[in-house]
């Protein structure tokens, strides 16, 4: 008589629970290799490559694109610009977020109401800001150039002159992610326990103190995040720009250019997708190493 046949052993509790996990994820993830990844393997292919949209021949050339990318002054002025708009724009849009944040925290009537106010432009269409914000620096019939000649001075050319066209744009950006930078440090700030502030204070803390060894420490995680997020919008600039220099995109003199601009024209205007290719391998090299010295140099555990 042959022997019995040994059954399978069972899957163990966790081995189900981790099967069932991967099949919900396998979909998702399925997405995002095909929306990032496989585009983003693409972008470095073409950028060893000179491909012209337009001709059929799409030969090697190595690094030549990268070598082209590093002779060419107005990548560099660019990517210049591009750190610019984030020096400027991301201290103010963090630090006015944790303003009105500690502030709408002690109101008590209408909070709901001020959050959604705050949040509306977040959620506006990046187009129709940035065409309203366009109308309001025109020198013509813009109400800030009212409002200096109500004054008797003379108003400035934001978006004409050199010099003031970044920060103007920049003005714009900080408007626009300002609620949102809200509405994630009011999170931050409610998530807190209310014990630590009353135990400092009955140690006799004042409002500088409590606000340095509680709230920042305990902060840090949304602080973390608001930086790394806010990193990032401002190194991809690209909506904001083209459409609050329409007739000169990236002018004026070159002062609002932004590298994924410079990426448009090269790929879109000029049909060098090589080239274009090669400036967008550099952005994510250039984002993902700002990102990880970030997420290292700041992130501070801190438990009480």
């Amino acid at each position: 008589m042959a022997p019995a046949r040994a059954r399978p052993a069972a899957l163990s509790l966790s081995a189900r629970r981790a099967l069932w996990a991967y099949t919900f994820l396998a979909l998702p993830m399925a997405f995002y290799v095909a929306v990032r990844l496989a585009p983003a393997a693409s972008a470095l292919v073409i950028s060893l490559h000179q491909w012209n949209i337009l001709s059929p021949e799409k030969p090697w050339v190595g690094l030549a694109n990268f070598r082209e990318l590093r002779a060419d002054p107005l990548f560099w002025k660019a990517a210049g610009n591009t750190l610019r708009y984030a020096a400027a724009g991301i201290p103010a849009q963090i630090g006015g977020g944790l303003g009105i944040a500690l502030l709408l925290q002690r109101v008590r009537r209408l909070r709901d109401l001020l959050r959604a106010l705050y949040f509306v432009p977040f959620v506006t269409p990046i187009v129709a800001a940035s065409w309203v914000w366009q109308w309001m620096y025109s020198p013509q019939f813009g109400p800030l150039t009212r409002i200096f000649d109500a004054l008797g001075l003379p108003a400035p050319a934001f978006l004409r002159t050199p010099g003031q066209a970044l920060y103007a744009i920049t003005a714009m950006v900080v408007w626009e992610f300002l609620g949102f930078q809200v509405v994630i440090f009011l999170a931050g700030l409610e998530a807190i326990p209310r014990v630590y502030y009353e135990a400092a204070a009955v140690d006799g803390a004042g409002g500088m103190g409590l606000f340095r060894h509680i709230t920042v420490p305990l902060l840090n995680p949304t602080l973390v995040f608001s930086v790394v997020y806010g990193t990032i919008v401002y190194l991809q600039l690209f909506t904001q720009v083209l459409n609050m220099t329409f007739g000169d995109p990236g002018g004026p003199l070159g002062s609002t250019e932004t590298v994924v601009l410079y990426v448009y024209q090269q790929g879109f205007q000029r049909f060098r997708m090589g080239q274009a290719a090669a400036a967008t391998v550099v952005l994510f090299g250039a984002i993902l190493a700002i990102t990880l010295v970030q997420l290292r140099s700041l992130s501070r555990p801190v438990e009480y």
